[in-house]
This record gives C-alpha cells, structure tokens and sequence, in this order.
C-alpha cells in the first residue's frame, strides 16, 4: 500500500512540475490533462477515485484512533506495545501520502486552469493587438472616419490594459502555485527518507518482539 501511494505521488509530482516549465512535456501533459477532463466518464472515474481514497483516509484515521486509544486504556497497561507503535507509524506515514496525492491533485487542477486561462488571454491579446494594428493602418487612409477610429481604437487600448493586468494576475497565481508544488516535491524527498528510516525502526522492532517470544517460550 505505501509502496503504492508513493508511485503515485511521485506520478503527480512529475505531472506537476511538467506543467510549471515550458518544455514539450508540459504540452503532452496539458493534453492528456484536457482528454481526462472532457471523456463522459471521467467525471464518474475521477469521483470514484476520489471517493476510494477519502475511504481509505478515513479508516487509516479510524486505525490510528483506535491504536491511540488502546494506549490510553488503563487497563492495557497504558502506552504502545512495539507492535502498536508499527502499525500506527504505517498508518501516519499512509495517511500522510494520501493527503500529499489529494492536495497535489488540486494543485494539478489549478495549474492546468491558469495555464489554459493563460493561453487564452494571450490569444485575445494578439486578436485585439492585430485589430488595433489595422485600424490604425486604416485611420491614415480614411481621414473622414479618423475620429470614430480613435475612439475605437482607445477604447480597444482600454481593453488590452485590462487583458494585460488579468493576464500579470494570472502569471502570479502560477508563480505561487509553481512555489507550492515545488514545496510538496521537496516535503516527498522527506518522506522517502522517513519511510527509509521507519523501514529500519520496524527491522529492529521485529527482531525485538522474536527475542521476546524466544524468551517466552524458553521460560514456559
């Protein structure tokens, strides 16, 4: 299970930081992007995806919950057998990664927004840039309709200001979206490193709880 959520967070994370630099990558990724959304079904799949990992979120939470509580039993003895403390190390470590995969899923999300927002603004730009282009071409052959152009054209002018503050707007947004992602790459090193090191701590564990049983059984 581990191994798996870590496949498919580093898979989203390398979706992720395709779609912040402009590289072939990025256009491959926008358009497998773009088919998943726009299949019939891919609303019912990307749902029930969703839905199978809230599941198991929240009976992970249930696990560590109930772990917990054995440890605040009195009648337990009070604190974690080492068999506890590796179930609910597993269980911390899971419900980590399926937290870090649902939120770079939303990040995916909006990074794909703004850079097809971007793309569409760019092109209204260049539409209005070309249109204000031929009226001001026009506006030196046609001196009775000089005045009807200028106002055209300061009224387009306005509309490219707006466009370009939209688009400056968005390009921030990317900015910190790039931020975040490249954030959550860096928190996924930490936690293959943890995972290494939670490996190692259940090694030693078990070779703690077969002494244990040795011991027992040589005393029975």
């Amino acid at each position: 299970m581990i191994q798996l959520l870590f496949v498919v967070l580093l898979a989203e994370a390398s979706v992720a930081v395709a779609l912040l630099f402009k590289t072939p990558l990025r256009k491959l990724a926008v358009l497998g992007i773009d088919r998943l959304k726009r299949g019939r079904r891919a609303p019912v799949a990307v749902k029930t995806v969703a839905g199978v990992v809230l599941a198991l979120l929240a009976s992970t939470l249930y696990s560590m919950a109930e772990i917990s509580g054995r440890a605040a039993d009195p009648d337990s003895g009070g604190g974690l057998t080492p068999t506890d403390q590796v179930l609910f190390s597993r269980h911390l470590l899971e419900a980590s990664l399926m937290g870090y995969s649902l939120f770079l899923v939303l990040v995916i999300d909006r990074l794909h927004q703004y850079i097809r927002d971007l793309r569409g603004f760019k092109k209204n730009l260049e539409a209005v840039s070309k249109h204000n282009k031929m009226l001001e071409e026009a506006k030196l052959g046609i001196s009775e309709e000089t005045k009807n152009y200028q106002e055209e054209i300061a009224t387009l002018n306005k509309e490219m200001k707006k466009l370009k503050l939209q688009v400056q707007e968005k390009t921030e947004e990317v900015h910190v979206a790039e931020d975040k992602a490249l954030a959550i790459q860096k928190q996924s090193e930490g936690l293959l490193i943890e995972y290494d090191r939670l490996l190692e701590d259940n090694q030693h564990l078990r070779i703690q709880l077969q002494s244990i049983d040795l011991r027992l059984s040589s005393s029975s």
